[in-house]
């Protein structure tokens, strides 16, 4: 077995590892899954961890009502395949049910309101641990969890708050009303991400592959021309090679320039790029420098 193959095989082990244990230790937990390379992988560890059997907790969507098209085709397509049980809470509906005020400006971001989606569907379901696909290279304040990250009883997290995990040890033991958000893939990086979807032959949302789509250039940026976003008088906008590192809402994350159409020519790519996929690609994350923070303190992923 290659240096490579043994890393990711032991990076595949822990995550399993936490995915047993989650079951193991939680009554009601839940896959978020969004259709996402992070979350499509996540499933796909699942599937190793628990077949022949059924898995024992849904998947669940939190549906912005923003998504790429390409997305949610692919999130049914592969919820179809595994034959397994799909939730899906509305962000539209939260709107709707709090009155929520939604972003301004010109690409709005419905990140922060899909707290109040979660949080209700967490409520309605009884869920005490949620799983999620996050990787600590994604943004610093991704970096400050651990595996089991406890919220309150209003889905908060507190960074100073954070328990011990040594020796691999994983307490999952909660207050009545608190949850924990579970991150398998927290050692994991972009790089590893796609090492193991080559490894493993995972198929992804065609987004991630080099396509043609129109584009506007906005602050060295282009971001996909949808019913969200139309070119503005003035604006350079036009058909654009391009792909995507991570798949967000299309109000709010932007397209690469890319001819990488295999997933070979995907991983040359990141080895050379010096940007984080988020960095270079979310637009809501440049609100501030702890944006990312600020949304998990009210209970975000």
């Amino acid at each position: 077995m290659s240096t490579q193959n043994n890393y990711l095989k032991q990076l595949e082990n822990e995550a399993i590892y936490i995915l047993r244990e989650t079951a193991a230790q939680f009554e009601r937990p839940a896959l978020l899954f969004s259709g996402g390379k992070d979350s499509i992988v996540l499933a796909h560890l699942a599937l190793k961890a628990f077949r022949p059997g059924k898995l024992p907790f849904p998947l669940v969507h939190i549906d912005t009502g923003h998504n790429f098209p390409e997305a949610i085709k692919f999130r049914d397509y592969f919820v179809n395949k595994i034959d397994e049980k799909l939730i899906v809470a509305s962000v539209e509906k939260a709107i709707t049910k709090y009155n929520l005020k939604e972003t301004g400006g010109r690409f709005p971001s419905r990140n922060a309101l899909q707290t109040y989606a979660l949080l209700d569907v967490i409520e309605e379901h009884q869920f005490d641990a949620c799983i999620g696909g996050a990787r600590r290279d994604e943004e610093k304040a991704r970096a400050k969890e651990r595996i089991f990250s406890v919220r309150d009883d209003f889905g908060q997290w507190d960074p100073k708050l954070q328990r011990p995990e040594l020796w691999n040890i994983l307490n999952g033991r909660i207050d009545k009303g608190h949850n924990v958000r579970v991150f398998p893939l927290s050692n994991w990086t972009e790089l590893d991400v796609w090492n193991y979807i080559k490894q493993e032959n995972i198929e992804l949302p065609s987004l991630y592959f080099s396509h043609n789509r129109e584009c506007i250039q906005y602050n060295d940026r282009l971001v996909a021309t949808s019913q969200f976003i139309q070119p503005q008088d003035g604006e350079n906008f036009g058909t654009e090679t391009v792909r995507y590192r991570t798949v967000g809402d299309m109000t709010c994350t932007a397209a690469v320039a890319s001819t990488a159409s295999t997933i070979d020519d995907i991983i040359e790519e990141i080895i050379a790029t010096r940007v984080s996929e988020r960095g270079q690609t979310r637009l809501d994350d440049q609100v501030s420098e702890a944006a990312m923070e600020d949304r998990k303190k009210q209970g975000y992923f």
